[in-house]
């Protein structure tokens, strides 16, 4: 495998990743790092996740990569939670929500054989922000901003 084809796969773990998440959500692309061997593809949420709906998001996700035999590496369950997991082909792949309820996403491929790298392929859902600086979620959804979780509604 080469860099191409590792940005790739890197690519179709991220589709896979939002296409779980239902509702959907806005996101954009980040910088697309290129190292001497390996690539990371990164992605942020622009919809807000309330701090409410934040256990809820990452269930689905995390339900979604254990679907996927993704194994399970680590957890913080701070005002900042993230999930980290591995592949089973060797990527690493994380989601962390920040405090502003944006959610970041980044997978590393392993090392790979050097090659030139052609930007993701996907289209974001929503303003692109790839090589700028992204700004905070201003998407308000009504299911993924609502103020309350989703077992306390009637």
């Amino acid at each position: 495998m080469n860099m191409q084809e590792a940005a790739v796969r890197a690519d179709e773990i991220l589709d896979g990743t939002f296409a779980a998440i239902k509702p959907p959500v806005h996101w954009t692309h980040e910088q697309s790092i290129e190292g001497s061997c390996d690539v990371q593809r990164s992605r942020a949420v622009m919809t807000i996740i309330s701090k409410e709906r934040r256990g809820s998001f990452l269930g689905v996700i995390e339900r979604y990569w254990e679907s996927q035999k993704y194994e399970q590496l680590s957890v913080n369950n701070s005002d900042m939670p993230a999930m980290y997991y591995r592949t089973p082909d060797g990527f690493n792949v994380r989601v962390l929500v920040g405090g502003a309820g944006q959610a970041f996403f980044e997978v590393a491929t392993p090392c790979v054989d050097p090659s030139e790298v052609s930007p993701p392929k996907t289209e974001a859902v929503g303003p692109n922000y790839a090589g700028k600086k992204t700004p905070i979620p201003d998407v308000k959804s009504g299911f993924w901003s609502a103020k309350e979780s989703p077992s306390s509604r009637t």
